[in-house]
């Protein structure tokens, strides 16, 4: 496995207190330039995480699933953040409209449904794969070192 691929962690998600945490800690790592992929069935929990990431970044306003709009962006106190949903697109050079480089450049996104346009998001990036077990969650985490300090802690 390259680098950029290393299975970093499996967490378990038994519940919403769990996924609060999960996302308190990735948050605790963004810095810009970062692309967090959530990736999972419907109903996986991709945005009930992506919400978790940015209350614990200090969103305070109602944060909806950028489903119909593609991209939802917040100002945190740390960063802005981008908050994408590829589940309409139809073909990945639609992602070229989003404004993505744009984004990673103002600060950090996050990306729901990454395989619509896996060949336009950056390789060096955490990959969160949300997945049903038993009956909870858990999100299997892959991408660079530089995530394994979400062990910690």
């Amino acid at each position: 496995m390259a680098d950029q691929d290393a299975l970093l962690a499996i967490f378990p998600l038994p519940d919403l207190a769990a996924t609060g945490r999960l996302g308190a800690r990735i948050a605790g790592q963004l810095r810009p330039g970062d692309l967090v992929a959530l990736s999972g069935e419907l109903g996986a929990g991709k945005t009930t995480l992506a919400r978790a990431i940015l209350t614990s970044l200090g969103v305070a306003e109602n944060v909806p699933s950028p489903t119909f709009t593609l991209v939802q962006s917040y100002e945190t106190p740390a960063l802005t953040i981008s908050h994408y949903d590829l589940y309409r697109l139809k073909n990945a050079r639609e992602m070229d409209e989003l404004g993505l480089e744009e984004a990673l450049e103002r600060g950090a996104a996050l990306v729901e449904w990454p395989e619509r346009a896996e060949a336009r998001l950056p390789v060096n990036r955490l990959t969160v794969e949300l997945l049903a077990h038993g009956d909870g969650r858990r999100a299997a985490l892959s991408g660079p070192k530089r995530w394994r300090d979400l062990l910690d802690g």
